[in-house]
């Protein structure tokens, strides 16, 4: 064993304490997730949140957020108002201590919060340690008091009463300080979409946008709440029922339920959207494994009381298949347990059997109350079971086979397969146009890099038939080629790679083929991208270059004109530079240095960070109405800037 060197300069003066809020500011992803667009939204997150958690308690029915002109943002709300007194314990005042420490707050306690999303009470502190400055004034007991904050929580402005008044609320204004996040600039649309989502979940809550940069403005309030929200989701949708909607309370341990969902036709996926106290519950928890028991429990016994399916009982997923459901829990603070900052999963463990049981008992009498819809309902699940072991059946026979079918004659034509089989380490290259694909084929690493070359543009799968789509040529061979089928018969285990990787032109048209792949992945393999298997590969713009004395060519490759100017220094006096039109103007050695090769490539990876977000992008950017689409595109598009569901993953 290695001795430990006692010169080597760790000492105790090497150990920092991290005062206040300069933890956040030292490491802003902990608490934020990122500094990019999304992490910037997510300020007026906590913010509004803090608003939602009085609302929730029956203080204030009206949130109103205002992006100013000079960059800041503003949330006003009508509820008790933060208190400015001074906290006995600390001796500085309740405000200065919500804005300033960590864990500091009112949702501690239950005899101020009885429900809450805010459970660690960081979320106003945070927002005011990623800002230039923050102001609050909070209108309370007859008194307008003020606080200003700058450089990330010092304090500018002692709290101090400036007028008196018979309003009462808070109103939080910040500027995000432009040294910690990639992007200060606030998207509409994100906002907009964002608070709607609040609204659905509080029908008796009004929220309000005002943009006073563009003048837009929106006004959010759904009287029938969760059933707008499926409404919604399914808008576009062929609907198998109407949207079903029950609620209760657990009397013991005041757990209160919201369910409301709806089958689809011709829909292979299954959508959930849970929340806790409004608190969106992306991975999940004890509470969607308590739907999912109680929803297959009383399919199941249903099915049995009427024999309809011959005494074989159905999997969740024939159940679930075209099924959107949102589901809404309020927990009372002793009984709530997040896993993580981010409140990305409950872990309460009460909640498994309270919605199961709550499920199964409301489920079952609606079924037995309009038993001609069920009949409809158990008649899809059915035929979803069907399908999926005849599709089982179909691919088991296709292994045995010894016989080349079609489809694979398709693939001997036109896909260059890597020789591995160690499919967990094998790539699939889907590459725009036979000029790119020849030189990818020149370039790839023969063992586990496969080739497949598109031509043409790909069909949009949001707007056609999957009759239609099956019998297209380029998207059977895609089926084919990742070969875990399509669909409700699509099985993540079976994929014969590791990264499916788009590579298209970096303009306007290579992001058209991207998004049409993206779209017939997310309705049709929407597990490739959940499980992070979707990537989209990141040629360069420009090549800056000069031969030296020797011959010998320097070079560098830029991805973004600040890399370009930095590289013309680099390269010096007399460089030349090529900007790439496309991957067809670079040879195969290029391609391969700078595209494919995963000690020197980007690759971006794709990820779906919001459900019911990425369902609204895929009905506007996809969908049949040109002007939502041009609408959203002249206000969000910025091509030099990543959207906020990707992430860059380097060196492979």
């Amino acid at each position: 064993m290695a001795q430990a060197n006692k010169s080597s300069g760790y000492t105790a003066q090497d150990i920092q304490v991290l005062k206040g809020l300069e933890g956040v500011r030292k490491r802003p992803a902990m608490y934020i997730g990122s500094t990019n667009s999304q992490g910037l939204h997510h300020l007026i997150t906590e913010i509004v949140t803090n608003s939602i958690d009085e609302a929730l308690c029956g203080y204030g029915n009206k949130i109103v957020v205002t992006l100013h002109k000079d960059g800041s943002c503003e949330v006003s709300d009508e509820g008790r108002g933060i208190p400015t007194g001074i906290n006995e314990v600390e001796g500085k005042s309740a405000l200065e201590l919500v804005f300033r420490e960590l864990h500091a707050g009112g949702k501690f306690n239950d005899n101020v919060y009885k429900t809450a999303a805010g459970l660690h009470g960081v979320g106003a502190s945070v927002t005011n340690a990623l800002s230039s400055w923050l102001d609050v004034t909070v209108y309370r007991d007859g008194e307008i008091s003020h606080m200003r904050f700058h450089d990330g929580g010092e304090i500018e402005t002692p709290l101090e009463v400036v007028g008196s008044t018979k309003k009462h609320g808070t109103t939080v204004r910040f500027l995000p300080d432009p040294t910690i996040f990639t992007t200060v600039d606030f998207k509409f649309d994100t906002v907009s979409d964002r608070l709607q989502e609040y609204a659905f979940l509080m029908k008796d809550v009004t929220f309000v946008l005002n943009d006073e940069r563009s003048g837009q403005s929106v006004e959010y309030h759904y009287e029938n709440g969760l059933v707008q929200y499926v409404e919604t989701v399914n808008e576009d949708k062929d609907k198998l029922s109407p949207v079903i909607y029950f609620d209760d309370i657990d009397q013991e341990t005041g757990i209160e339920v919201e369910v409301a969902l709806q089958w689809c036709n011709q829909d292979y996926n299954e959508t959930t959207y849970s929340y806790v106290n409004n608190a969106r519950t992306r991975d999940g928890g004890t509470h969607e494994v308590g739907f999912k028991t109680g929803l297959t429990k009383a399919i199941n016994d249903f099915i049995e009381m009427t024999k309809m399916n011959k005494g074989r009982h159905l999997d969740g997923s024939d159940i679930r298949e075209g099924l959107t459901t949102i589901l809404v829990l309020k927990i009372p603070e002793h009984y709530l347990e997040f896993e993580g900052q981010t409140k990305g999963k409950l872990g309460t463990p009460e909640a498994t059997p309270i919605v199961n049981n709550i499920i199964y008992s409301k489920l079952t009498y609606y079924l037995n109350e309009n038993k001609e819809l069920a009949f409809t309902i158990l008649k899809k699940c059915i035929d979803s079971q069907n399908a999926r072991i005849a599709a089982r059946k179909a691919k088991e026979e296709a292994r045995g086979s010894s016989k080349k079918s079609k489809q694979e004659v398709i693939l001997s034509n036109k896909l260059t397969p890597a020789q591995s089989k160690d499919y967990k380490n094998n790539e699939l290259f889907i590459v725009e146009g036979d000029s790119a694909g020849g030189s990818a084929k020149k370039g790839r690493d023969r063992v586990h890099q496969a080739i497949l070359p598109l031509r043409g543009k790909p069909l949009n799968t949001d707007s056609i038939a999957v009759d239609k789509l099956l019998k297209n040529e380029e998207f059977a061979t895609i089926i084919s080629t990742i070969g875990a089928g399509f669909g409700q018969s699509f099985d993540i285990d079976d994929i014969k790679y590791g990264k499916i990787i788009i590579m298209s032109d970096a303009d306007s048209d290579g992001a058209h083929i991207q998004t049409l792949l993206l779209t017939f992945f997310y309705h049709y393999m929407r597990p490739l991208i959940t499980t992070g298997h979707v990537f989209l590969a990141v040629p360069p713009l420009y090549r800056v270059y000069k031969e030296s004395p020797g011959k010998k060519t320097i070079q560098e490759y830029c991805w973004n004109e600040e890399e370009l100017e930095e590289a013309k220094k680099k390269v010096g006096a007399g460089y030349k530079v090529n900007r790439y039109k496309g991957l067809g103007e670079m040879n195969d050695i290029e391609l391969k240095e700078t595209t494919m090769d995963p000690k020197s490539r980007k690759l971006i990876q794709v990820d779906i960070e919001d459900a019911f977000l990425v369902e609204k992008r895929v009905r506007i950017l996809m969908g049949d109405d040109p002007k939502l689409r041009k609408d959203w595109v002249e206000e969000n598009v910025d091509f030099n800037e990543e959207d906020s569901f990707i992430k860059e993953v380097t060196n492979g």
